[in-house]
């Protein structure tokens, strides 16, 4: 473990932060994940019913923690999202990178790229000279401060939740969370 390790979310939500919802909203969840994790891809799925079944009560945010030592394809799967990000398609590229996550080479992304819609000289501009390595690594650093090892790794109005992040167990926690 780190030296900083902690159960205490150590870098506050900024407007660097992929958020969706309010960040005014009773409960902050906060994930860290790897786009090549089958365990971040269910954890995903489960996010999504969790976004409808709290609605204005949750604040989602992401946080990249590429496991590149495992996850080969990770880092660029993460640059890929921010990329698209760039042009606002966040979120749009997050699912499909989920969704899709057993073809994460470098073909696969630049054809999810069109398939949004991508301005595409800018993307492979942008993809192909990692423009946005540093704000992947600065997700892993934050993660690393906050006691995050592996993927998904979720953090619920600052601490950290260690039961179960299937359904059950985020919406207990998440329960618990609202009533205090």
């Amino acid at each position: 473990m780190s030296q900083f390790a902690s159960d205490t979310l150590m870098q506050s939500i900024d407007e660097w932060d992929h958020i969706q919802g309010a960040i005014t909203a009773p409960v902050i969840l906060v994930k860290y994940g790897d786009y090549q994790c089958p365990h971040s891809a269910e954890a995903h799925r489960v996010v999504q019913q969790i976004q409808q079944r709290y609605g204005d009560r949750l604040c989602f945010v992401f946080r990249h923690f590429p496991l590149t030592q495992i996850h080969r394809q990770a880092q660029k799967a993460a640059e890929a999202a921010e990329v698209a990000a760039r042009q606002g398609r966040f979120w749009q590229m997050h699912n499909l990178l989920f969704e899709r996550q057993q073809a994460l080479d470098d073909g696969s992304l630049v054809e999810y790229a069109m398939e949004l819609g991508l301005h595409m000289p800018r993307f492979l501009w942008n993809f192909s000279q990692h423009v946005c390595v540093q704000r992947i690594q600065a997700n892993l650093l934050s993660g690393i401060e906050s006691g995050v090892t592996g993927t998904p790794t979720f953090f619920i109005n600052g601490n950290r939740l260690h039961d179960s992040w299937e359904m059950d167990g985020l919406c207990n926690a998440i329960d618990q969370a609202h009533c205090n």
